[in-house]
């Protein structure tokens, strides 16, 4: 558990987060704040409180802004608005398709005495080598020139999005990440590029918020069309609700329009509940699967001897083959020998008993026999 604060240094601009140390500044002060460029003035716009998070990392508050610090961020405020009607000036003068974003005064780098960083848009390439220049030579400081694509455009002028809120990236967001059309496809949103566009001109980066939320809802629930039975009856869905985790379905008897539940129209939960998991007076499935499978009827003579298939069968009854192996050359020499020929002393139904495995070629032999 720890103390954060929170800064900004516009009003209605982004926010920074700080810990604030031994300092408890109250909303409206004016504090420090470390930045590449040494401390800045920012105002107090959330209060030191505890948070439940360990949240390490954060820079220190610096300390709270004096007098002194109070008259240098006053006149450097008033350099970069006239750094700004200059730069314009200067652009228009020289001819180049620039349009300058937003201005930056730095006075406390070591290095440099004064700095003087022009933010601008463009839709390509420009050269600028004259117009630097120019603006140094009007502006009396070092100059730097930083070119911006369009989302970078909005983040540092501000302004109100299509929702009526402070723009997002103006106010909370870090990093853009890659906003595409598919996004809006998935939350069922019309694909005219006025309603799905931003004040930046591109895709609004809220579409990649509840994305994954649309995912998943459209992985499990049933697709539009499909039938479906619901608590009210059997219907068809026409539509889904994804904030409120409901299904529209058009009821067959009676074709009104009711929103269900997605548990109650998925078919998971309509087999967990119609399962013998759920019935107490069911078999177990165990049983069911263990139950053995009635063996097929065979030809046999009636009076031959069957041996019992659900008792166990005792290993003194069948003869050992490695003891006794039937040489198979007496055969290959003894090729003329009649089919139907029985050894003396031996039946067929006991020769069958002993040796199981050569029963479907003694049918066969039987089957020649009663040929000839």
């Amino acid at each position: 558990m720890g103390m954060v604060m929170a800064v900004s240094f516009e009003r209605y601009g982004r926010l920074y987060y700080l810990d604030p140390g031994e300092f408890r500044p109250r909303v409206g002060d004016k504090v420090l704040v470390p930045t590449d460029d040494g401390p800045e003035v920012a105002e107090c716009v959330w209060a030191p409180q505890y948070v439940t998070e360990d949240i390490g990392g954060l820079p220190a508050c610096a300390g709270i802004a004096s007098a002194a610090d109070l008259d240098r961020d006053e006149q450097n405020r008033q350099r970069r608005a006239d750094a700004r009607v200059i730069a314009k000036r200067t652009i228009r003068q020289h001819g180049l398709p620039m349009k300058v974003v937003g201005i930056d005064f730095v006075d406390r780098r070591p290095d440099i005495d004064q700095l003087v960083i022009v933010y601008f848009s463009a839709p390509h390439r420009v050269d600028f080598r004259e117009l630097v220049r120019d603006l140094a030579r009007a502006l009396r400081a070092r100059i730097e020139l930083r070119q911006v694509g369009a989302r970078d455009e909005a983040r540092l002028q501000g302004g109100i999005g299509p929702c009526g809120r402070d723009l997002c990236c103006a106010t909370f967001l870090k990093d853009f990440e890659p906003v595409s059309v598919r996004m809006a496809k998935d939350q069922d949103l019309p694909l005219n590029p006025l309603k799905i566009s931003g004040a930046c001109g591109r895709l609004m980066c809220c579409l990649k918020y509840e994305h994954p939320l649309y995912q998943e809802f459209n992985a499990k629930a049933p697709a539009v069309g499909s039938a479906v039975e619901t608590p009210a009856g059997d219907g068809v869905v026409v539509g889904h609700n994804v904030p409120s985790d409901t299904v529209v379905v058009r009821l067959a008897a009676s074709g009104r329009r009711c929103a269900c539940s997605r548990a109650d129209v998925c078919s998971p939960r309509q087999q967990y509940e119609a399962s013998s998991t759920t019935t107490p007076d069911a078999p177990p499935i165990e049983a069911a699967v263990r139950e053995p499978l009635p063996e097929p009827p065979t030809t046999t003579e009636p009076n031959a001897e069957q041996p019992d298939r659900t008792k166990p069968a005792d290993r003194t009854e069948q003869p050992d083959r490695t003891e006794q192996p039937e040489p198979r050359a007496e055969q290959a020499e003894a090729p003329t020998e009649a089919a139907g020929a029985e050894p003396e002393g031996e039946s067929r139904a006991a020769r069958r008993v002993r040796k199981p495995r050569r029963r479907r070629r003694l049918h066969h032999d039987d089957e020649g026999e009663s040929t000839q």
